[in-house]
C-alpha cells in the first residue's frame, strides 16, 4: 500500500550527498525523499524477509519500498512492475531519470569490475582470494529503494556507528578475516563493539576551511579508525550533539542525548529478542543540527501532539471509555500500520526552562503493506493514526498537517549485506555488544 503523500515530481536524480559511510553510487531524488542504494542479493533478501515476517525488527530499519534491477533493457514499464508502491506516485519525468541515472551507475560499476578483473588476470593474480574494493562501488545492477532517513531535516547531523566486534561473515575469505580482525584489534570495534564509520556536524568547527559548502564538518572512516580510541570514545558524540556554534546548548543537547538513549534501549530490546546475525551493520544517528530549527521542530511537534491527544480524548470520552490512559493503551494496540504513540520524555527541572517537551515514537506491529504505506518519521503522527481518530472518514485538507512537520531525530539500523535470520541460534550478541556500549555512552551524555 503506497503512502497517500505524493512523492516529488522533479525530473531528476542526483548523487546522494549526505552519506557519511558505505559504498559509492547511491542516488536520491532532488527533494531527498528516496534513497536508492546499490546492494547485493543477500541484503534484498534480508529486507524482504524482515518486512514480511519480523515487523517489530522492521521498525528499526528505514522504510523499504522495494528493489530495482537495472540493465540496458530497463524502461519505465519495467520500473512500474518492479516498484508499484512508489511508481504510482512518481511523475514520468522522475521515472525517466531514475532509469537513466541508475542504469548509468550500474554500467559504470560493471565496467570498473571488468577492468579490475582484467588487471588481476594480467598480473597473474586471478586466484587471489580477496582484495579490498578500492573504488567503493558495488559491482551490481540491483538497488534497494528506501525512504531517506535524512529527509525532513534542515541541517541533519549524521553519525554512522558500525556494530560488532567481529566484522566478517562466515563466508569471508581468510585474508578479509585477517584484515578485519586487525581493525578490530586496533580500534574501538574491539574494545566497545562499535566504531564510528563516518560523521558530519553542522558548524562543527570555527575554521571555515574545514566546512563543506553546506556548512558541515565531515569525518571520514579514518577518523573512527585513527582518531578515536577506548580512552576518548565519548568525545566524538559530545562533538556530534553539543554544539554552541549551531545553537545547541547543554540543556538542549542533553535532551537530544536522552531521546537517543531511549531509542537505543528499544534497539537492544528488539535485538535481544530476535535471532539474526549481522556483520558490519550500522546504527545511523540523525538529528536536526541547527539549534534554531531544532527548537522550532520540537515546538511544532509538541503542538501537533497536543492537538492529536485532544482529539483522541474527546473521541474516547464520547465513546464512554473508562479513562483516557486506559483507552489510549487499548487503541494503540489496535492501530494498523506504522503509527506512532506519542509520549513526553521526562526532563529535569533545569531543562524545563527551555519550554521543550520531547516526544518519542513507539511502533505498533502490523501487516507489511500498512507499514509500507505509512509515512515514517520520528516524533510525528503518521498517516494511519488518522484512521483511529476519524473512524476512516474521508481526509480533508487539514490532514496534510500530519505529513508536513519538521523532524527532530532518527535512529535507524542499516547496512545488511551480511545479515540473515538464523532461527534457533539465539540473539546476535556480536551486535548487542556495540548497542550496549552505545547505551553507556548516551547515559553519560544525558546526565
Amino acid at each position: 500500500m503506497a503512502t497517500s503523500r505524493e512523492l516529488p515530481k522533479h525530473a531528476d536524480l542526483q548523487p546522494y550527498n549526505h552519506a557519511v559511510a558505505g559504498h559509492d553510487g547511491t542516488l536520491s531524488d532532488v527533494d531527498g525523499e528516496l534513497f536508492i542504494k546499490p546492494c547485493v542479493q543477500q541484503e534484498i533478501d534480508f529486507y524482504e524477509k524482515t518486512f514480511q515476517d519480523h515487523l517489530e525488527f522492521a521498525s528499526l530499519m528505514p522504510l523499504y519500498f522495494g528493489t530495482l534491477s537495472l540493465n540496458d533493457a530497463t524502461d519505465i514499464e519495467s520500473l512500474n512492475e518492479q516498484l508499484p508502491v512508489v511508481s504510482d506516485h512518481m511523475s514520468r519525468e522522475l521515472k525517466e531519470e531514475v532509469v537513466s541515472m541508475a542504469q548509468a551507475a550500474a554500467a559504470e560499476a560493471a565496467a570498473e569490475a571488468a577492468a579490475e578483473a582484467a588487471a588481476e588476470q594480467a598480473e597473474g593474480t586471478i586466484d587471489i582470494a580477496w582484495r579490498p574494493n578500492k573504488n567503493r562501488r558495488i559491482p551490481t545492477n540491483k538497488s534497494v529503494v528506501l525512504q531517506n532517513s535524512a529527509h525532513g531535516f534542515k541541517k541533519p547531523n549524521i553519525l554512522d556507528a558500525k556494530l560488532g566486534q567481529r566484522l566478517w561473515a562466515d563466508d569471508a575469505p581468510i585474508e578479509k578475516r585477517r584484515r578485519f580482525d586487525e581493525v578490530t584489534r586496533l580500534t574501538t570495534t574491539g574494545s566497545h563493539g562499535f566504531r564510528i564509520a563516518g560523521m558530519r556536524v553542522y558548524k562543527g568547527t570555527d575554521n571555515p576551511d574545514e566546512l563543506d559548502a553546506d556548512g558541515f564538518q565531515n569525518y571520514s572512516k579514518d577518523y573512527g579508525k585513527f582518531g578515536v580510541s577506548k580512552d576518548n570514545v565519548v568525545e566524538p558524540f559530545v562533538n556530534f550533539i553539543f554544539n554552541e556554534r549551531a545553537g545547541i546548548d547543554k540543556d538542549l543537547g542533553r535532551a537530544v542525548a536522552q531521546a537517543f538513549l531511549e531509542e537505543l534501549k528499544q534497539v537492544e530490546e528488539i535485538l535481544a529478542s530476535s535471532e539474526t546475525r549481522m556483520y558490519s551493520a550500522s546504527l545511523l544517528f540523525t538529528f536536526e543540527g541547527d539549534g534554531e530549527a531544532l527548537r522550532a521542530a520540537i515546538e511544532e511537534n509538541n503542538a501537533l501532539v497536543e492537538k492529536v491527544n485532544a482529539v483522541k480524548q474527546a473521541k474516547l470520552c464520547a465513546e464512554g471509555k473508562k479513562s483516557f490512559s486506559e483507552a489510549t493503551e487499548k487503541e494503540s494496540a489496535a492501530v494498523v500500520g506504522h503509527s506512532t504513540l506519542v509520549k513526553s520524555l521526562e526532563q529535569s527541572e533545569d531543562r524545563q526552562s527551555n519550554g521543550i517537551t520531547f516526544v518519542q515514537e513507539t511502533i505498533a506491529a502490523a501487516d507489511v503493506q500498512a507499514i509500507s504505506g505509512a509515512i515514517e518519521g520520528d516524533l510525528k503522527v503518521v498517516e494511519l493514526m488518522g484512521d483511529v481518530l476519524t473512524d476512516g472518514e474521508e481526509e480533508d485538507d487539514d490532514d496534510e498537517e500530519l505529513y508536513s512537520h519538521s523532524r527532530i531525530f532518527s535512529l535507524k539500523l542499516i547496512d545488511f549485506a551480511h545479515a540473515s535470520w538464523v532461527p534457533g541460534q539465539g540473539p546476535d550478541e556480536n551486535s548487542l555488544v556495540g548497542v550496549r556500549s552505545l547505551i553507556k555512552v548516551f547515559e553519560e551524555l544525558a546526565q
